[in-house]
């Protein structure tokens, strides 16, 4: 697949974007140019995330994906890799703004990620094929990230966290910033915890996500699931939630599978995540 262009001066071009004091030239683009015009929702956080941060991830972008909404993020590792999986994983969009050519996938471990993005979905960036990424190449990103989106969640960010650099962003630009509640004795979490106390729409479960976003809840949860994994996990909380070492136990299941499980259901409405880290069944 070729890389395309989107001149500043094109109708295709993104409105969102010409908000933007440092304005952008052209968008190189890799995959469906026709998602820009899709409702956008940037969902970020730190590279270092906790496996608490990357369930709620996969939970609140698979949730928002299936209800319509085009996740946006950076590609890079911990949060927002986890978002562009969960969008994928349940058959939804994903727009991934990159630091360096649209053409070259970053970090290197991404390669497959960055290959099914452009498959199924879109890859962007203002930096023409082959430019390689530097420091200052992911901070002009993040007003990219957050210039699109209509509205943007942050999960995880500690002080230093690029995350809060795109939040900045999007309150200068006047976007919508909501944040994930992270515990409060979790470096990961320090930086997004002050944007909640200094104002930021605080997300307490997936629904809250959803109505941020403009999305009617979820409806009522749907009876026995029929996946096999799904169905031992869901049958396992039927003696009340369990944290997710606890249900590891209970199934004799690895973890991985578990967490595979939790967040199909999760999607599905049949279980819900608290912030304690407690699963139980909705």
């Amino acid at each position: 697949m070729l890389v395309e262009t989107i001149p500043s001066s094109s109708r295709d071009f993104p409105e969102s974007l010409k908000d933007l004091a440092r304005p952008v030239e052209q968008l190189w683009t890799l995959g469906d140019q026709a998602l820009l015009q899709l409702p956008l929702v940037a969902i970020v956080g730190t590279r270092r995330a906790t496996s608490y941060g990357e369930r709620i991830t996969r939970a609140v972008a698979g949730s928002l994906a299936r209800a319509g909404a085009c996740i946006v993020s950076g590609m890079a590792l911990g949060i927002d890799a986890a978002a562009h999986r969960a969008a994928l994983e349940a058959n939804g969009k994903t727009i991934a703004v990159l630091g360096n050519g649209a053409d070259v996938p970053y970090p290197t471990s991404h390669s497959q990620l960055h290959r099914e993005i452009v498959e199924r979905g879109l890859v962007v960036s203002e930096m023409p094929p082959g430019a390689r990424c530097h420091r200052a190449s992911f901070l002009l990103r993040n007003r990219i990230i957050a210039a699109l989106a209509k509205v943007v969640i942050v999960i995880e960010a500690p002080h230093d966290s690029g995350a809060l650099n795109t939040a900045e962003h999007a309150m200068t630009l006047g976007r919508d910033l909501a944040v994930v509640l992270g515990n409060i004795d979790s470096p990961q979490s320090a930086g997004s915890n002050k944007l909640i106390r200094d104002g930021a729409y605080p997300i307490t479960d997936v629904d809250d996500a959803l109505v941020f976003a403009g999305i009617a809840p979820r409806g009522a949860p749907s009876a026995k699931p029929t996946d096999p994994l799904e169905l031992r996990v869901w049958s396992a909380l039927g003696d009340g939630g369990a944290s997710l070492d606890e249900l590891c136990t209970r199934t004799a299941l690895p973890v991985a599978e578990c967490m595979i499980a939790v967040s199909g259901l999760e999607l599905r409405g049949s279980v819900e995540c608290a912030l304690t880290g407690e699963i139980r069944r909705r």
